[in-house]
């Protein structure tokens, strides 16, 4: 069976790859006669090409034409003439075998196994390798090839995980879901991409139209334009579209003069649309799809909901944590603001840049003040003199790709000292601190930097869940000068601190022109009680954007069954179903599955929310949230006997997770199984230290069973840790008061009112 179905999957993926290279003028010209009343289609690359052979050219070679490519002797970088690689003691064997890239690796039973290379993925700095494995899946291997030139470190294989132990039954490894080609990666490296996942079978069929990022990727299908082509001059007037579901002319006709006084440059007429950034969105973006197929033209939140500046994404400051690829960096910048669009600065093509160095920002910042050792105090030429290392960090992912921050930021030392966030400064200066580097910055400017991005510490309180935050997170909203996602975040992030000097930026947020942050304010009524989701987010299921509509439906989902009148019922059943779509589009995924067992539990529809958790934990047996909310549904229905069983299948699973542990504990005391769950809660506060609910957790459960002096020993270490955390802190001063500690009892008390007045 398997045989027939890869034999299907070559012929739906690389024949139609091969096929659209020969197509010649005359199958242009019957796509057109074919297309006047039928949908645009795709009709290839090639066909692209041959009237627009330019911008042919200069796409050949670049990062989108290498984004996948056969495996073949002109595409595969990696040595595979017996190449060995060894990571923590398997060794991995590259070798050719009847002109084929083969790779002998542990499989998805840690055991060595053959595997043909069908694909390569990327080609600079690294390259990847694409390994077919049953069910149509590809898998993306984590040893990669470094294509970098042997004097920079290059030309050698490498592990993507080096710091980690890596092994088969781990999250990571490339057999498991999380390297999955046609869920996580295909879509963005493809053009057309069709996943066709069957969730019956758990198997794919996956097509394409061109096996990389080609033309129609980001113009749309282009039967509409082929069409357009064979039209009357006359005809041609008719249709200023040109027969494309996409125009991406936002920079046509427009020019930057730079303002003499100011030395600012400003844009001829102001940018009105966002179809070019929203194009590239969908691929340098950190987001969810939500839409079952991507219809080029529409606004980017119909179709993907991108991820807000979330801690573990980004750095309290806005600056870039793990991989969230531009879109949501370049949202918070200055630039934006102003109107600059992707191709200001990159040539849309080649994807190059339209300068060399420093040149790109030179072309709306003048030389004559901003490319002098008076403004970034290094010397003229070095790498402290480039605009980028400064105002555009970068982290290497991957090992050895760096990638720059696109929010373009002032650097700030003194937010280092003060929260914590990285800085350029230190950056290069590896062997300086940030008290150095703050101190040379007051030093060379004489006052303390400011810049654009100005919300890192309320973000940093807010993350810290300190109990002033939320007036600050609510200023942070009402203040229009803040870049929009910054405000949205301050929105969702207001949930916990929603009260009646908060909630009127909530209601603003429901009314902005901006669909992230109505986004924003939806998801900060999340908890809120249910008379006011009730007044507030019912309107926002019929917002224009899909995005608005299905976190609407999530927010208000468990007054489905209460007392709503006919319309508002009829709106929110179609918003669920809206929602339930959305996830579908993912049903591959752990997190969708536990996203529609989420919506089930709170509809009343226990049967359906259970399966969809178990069919979470079969894709993904160590994914947390499967096992702890499974439970929860169990604890809800009084099955406590079956919660237990649950979460003792994920400690077996997923011995070091710190939420699995916790739910037992919580579970055993409810069984009154104390000296066990003492010890269950005690291991959630070791394995996941960022938690403060852990330790208090564990703190009042040792004080219930008359062990206050450890309790209190515990959470003294947790206030180290949480120092502005007013649950720890009211537990210590309740704790020592009960113990006849006055002393540690006013302390800890004056610290309480101190932060809770």
């Amino acid at each position: 069976m398997f045989t027939e179905f890869s034999s299907a999957f070559e012929m739906t993926g690389k024949q139609l790859f091969r096929g659209s290279l020969i197509l010649s003028w005359f199958t242009v010209s019957m796509i057109a006669m074919a297309h006047e009343t039928a949908p645009a289609e795709y009709v290839g690359r090639s066909v692209c090409a041959e009237c627009h052979p330019q911008q042919a050219a200069l796409w050949s070679g670049s990062h989108h034409d290498l984004a996948m490519q056969a495996a073949g002797d002109a595409t595969v970088l990696g040595d595979f003439d017996n190449a060995g690689f060894n990571y923590n003691g398997i060794t991995a064997t590259f070798y050719r075998k009847d002109g084929k890239f083969m790779v002998r690796t542990d499989g998805p039973d840690g055991k060595l196994q053959d595997y043909e290379v069908e694909y390569t993925f990327g080609a600079v700095p690294l390259q990847q390798y694409l390994v077919e494995l049953p069910g149509g899946r590809l898998q993306a291997l984590s040893l990669a090839w470094d294509s970098r030139p042997r004097e920079q470190g290059g030309q050698r294989w490498f592990h993507l995980y080096p710091g980690e132990n890596v092994t088969y039954d781990d999250v990571l490894h490339w057999t498991r879901p999380s390297q999955n080609w046609n869920s996580r990666c295909a879509e963005c490296h493809s053009t057309h991409l069709q996943k066709n996942y069957d969730a019956g079978s758990r198997t794919f069929a996956t097509t394409w139209s061109d096996i990389d990022v080609a033309c129609e990727a980001c113009h749309g299908p282009g039967a509409g334009h082929v069409a357009w082509t064979e039209k009357s001059p006359d005809e041609k007037q008719q249709d200023p579209g040109k027969g494309l579901a996409l125009q991406l002319d936002e920079r046509r006709g427009v020019h930057w003069s730079i303002n003499p006084e100011t030395g600012k440059a400003v844009r001829s007429e102001p940018r009105t649309t966002e179809r070019e950034i929203g194009m590239c969105a969908r691929c340098h973006a950190r987001r969810s799809p939500i839409s079952c197929e991507y219809l080029h033209g529409e606004p980017l939140l119909d179709h993907y909901l991108p991820q807000l500046l979330e801690a573990g994404l980004y750095h309290a400051d806005g600056q870039i944590d793990d991989e969230v690829y531009v879109y949501g960096s370049f949202l918070q910048s200055r630039m934006y603001r102003a109107g600059v669009t992707c191709s200001d600065c990159h040539e849309p093509h080649s994807l190059a840049l339209r300068a060399p160095g420093n040149g790109v920002c030179l072309q709306c910042h003048p030389a004559v003040k901003y490319d002098q050792a008076s403004h970034h105090f290094h010397k003229p030429g070095s790498i402290g003199g480039r605009c980028a290392e400064c105002h555009m960090p970068p982290k290497t992912y991957m090992v050895v790709d760096p990638r720059h921050d696109h929010s373009i930021r002032v650097p700030r030392p003194d937010l280092s000292v003060k929260i914590g966030t990285p800085n350029a400064c230190t950056n290069c200066h590896t062997d300086r601190s940030a008290e150095w580097a703050a101190n040379q910055v007051r030093k060379w400017y004489g006052r303390e930097p400011e810049g654009y991005q100005r919300y890192a510490e309320t973000f940093a309180a807010a993350r810290k869940r300190e109990p002033g935050a939320g007036g600050d997170l609510a200023d942070l909203v009402r203040d229009t000068t803040t870049p929009g996602i910054a405000r949205a975040t301050a929105l969702a992030e207001l949930g916990p601190y929603i009260a009646p000097e908060t909630i009127d930026v909530v209601a603003l947020g429901l009314s902005d022109d901006d669909p992230l942050m109505r986004v924003g304010a939806v998801q900060a009524l999340e908890f809120a009680p249910a008379e006011i989701r009730g007044q507030l987010v019912f309107k926002a299921l019929n917002d224009p954007v899909r995005a608005v509509r299905i976190e609407a439906a999530r927010v208000l989902a468990d007054l489905r069954n209460g007392k709503l009148s006919a319309d508002r019922q009829a709106a929110l059943d179609k918003g669920l179903q809206e929602y339930i779509d959305s996830q579908q589009v993912m049903a591959e995924r752990p997190e969708a599955q536990v996203n529609l067992g989420n919506i089930h539990a709170l509809l009343g529809e226990v049967e359906q929310a259970a399966t969809a958790y178990r069919t979470a934990m079969e894709l993904s047996p160590l994914f947390t949230p499967a096992y702890v909310n499974l439970a929860d549904l169990f604890r809800s229905r009084g099955e406590e006997a079956s919660a237990d069983a649950v979460l003792r299948q994920g400690v077996e699973q997923i011995p070091d997770s710190g939420d699995v542990h916790h739910a037992l504990g919580l579970s055993l005391i409810r069984q009154q199984h104390t000296a066990e769950a003492l010890e269950e809660l005690r291991q959630a506060a070791v394995l996941a230290p960022e938690n403060a609910r852990y330790p208090y957790v564990y703190a009042v459960a040792l004080n219930s069973t008359g062990d206050t002096d450890q309790a209190i020993m515990v959470l003294q270490g947790a206030h180290n840790r949480f120092p502005k955390d007013t649950d720890i802190l009211s537990a210590l001063v309740a704790f020592n008061r009960d113990k006849g500690n006055q002393e540690a009892t006013r302390t800890y008390a004056e610290k309480l009112r101190a932060i809770s007045p």
